[in-house]
């Protein structure tokens, strides 16, 4: 095997972008997991590997065994939760088998290495009163605060991703229907519902944006764009709701996906259709949407109000 193990991650990702179709953010993602576990081979002596392999080449990979991805497991037992273990481990596989199949290697160190039993955690979401508070609480006297309240309203009325939001052109969205075309994750697209509230909060945007000769001449220029006319980042989104959240005194931090999360459970507290939430949120697999069936203390009490004989 020529070459170093980074030139096989290059070749790696390249296959993931151009043949799989994954975003830049995932191949980003896979990319940090293969260093991490490449600076893990690079400082650590493993008993499996020879001794005089003292740089990162390639056919140190022929070396590799379960014992040392083990040992790189139980390292990451010490900084990392089970979930993020359990993804950087599914990198690696995705890796071997890129390998595998390409010729590079003859066995998969990783087959006999058991993946981490995963919890299964609740989101993080608020409750209405407090998405209600965020949201009316926020200013709306200037064309930036205009821009910042058409966000967040526009997560939380349509439930998408950030990363879907910030990509978000303004020929995507339809105020006049009321809906906003996605473009999601293995770039499916789809079309969702969006909230009175959202559509008239675009309107005043662009209304503004318009005011100040500084609205985009197509419909392929960014939706949302930052103070010097160029497209939105998704942390720059995060650092921004986490600043609003702190001025309307929720007490804590609350992220873009927490609007996510909090659109489906209001949906699901309120007897929406599990199918039909999935469809909204873009999941290909309804066990991923079932994770916010979980029921708000308020639904249990009423229904434990109505239902049972001695309360």
């Amino acid at each position: 095997m020529t070459g170093s193990i980074r030139q096989l991650f290059d070749a790696f990702i390249t296959h993931l972008s151009a043949e799989k179709g994954y975003s830049q953010h995932t191949c980003r993602a896979y990319r940090r997991d293969l260093d991490e576990f490449a600076n893990f081979l690079a400082s650590t002596p493993a008993a499996s590997l020879p001794a005089d392999e003292t740089r990162l080449d390639g056919r140190l990979l022929q070396h590799l065994d379960h014992i040392t991805l083990r040992a790189y497991l139980a390292r990451l037992h010490r900084k990392n939760c089970k979930a993020t273990i359990a993804r950087k481990l599914s990198a690696l596989r995705s890796f071997f088998r890129f390998l595998l199949k390409n010729g590079y290697l003859d066995a998969n160190p990783a087959a006999y290495v058991l993946t981490p039993k995963r919890g299964r955690c609740i989101p993080r979401y608020l409750s209405v009163d407090d998405m209600f508070h965020l949201l009316d609480t926020m200013p709306a006297d200037n064309l930036l605060a205009l821009r910042n309240r058409a966000m967040f309203e526009t997560l939380y009325g349509s439930g998408i991703r950030v990363a879907e939001l910030v990509g978000l052109n303004g020929g995507d969205v339809d105020t006049q229907n009321r809906t906003v075309r996605v473009l999601g994750k293995g770039a499916r697209e789809r079309v969702v519902p969006l909230g009175r509230k959202a559509a008239q909060a675009i309107e005043a945007y662009r209304q503004r944006l318009k005011l100040e000769g500084r609205l985009p001449g197509g419909p392929a220029d960014a939706l949302f764009m930052n103070k010097y006319g160029g497209r939105l980042s998704a942390r720059s989104v995060g650092r921004i709701l986490n600043r609003l959240s702190r001025t309307a005194g929720l007490g804590q931090p609350v992220s873009p996906h927490a609007l996510r999360h909090s659109f489906a459970t209001h949906l699901l507290d309120a007897g929406a259709d599990l199918r039909a939430v999935q469809e909204l949120l873009g999941h290909r697999s309804l066990s991923t949407t079932q994770r916010y069936t979980h029921v708000s203390i308020s639904r249990l009490t009423e229904v434990y109000d109505k239902a049972h004989p001695r309360r």
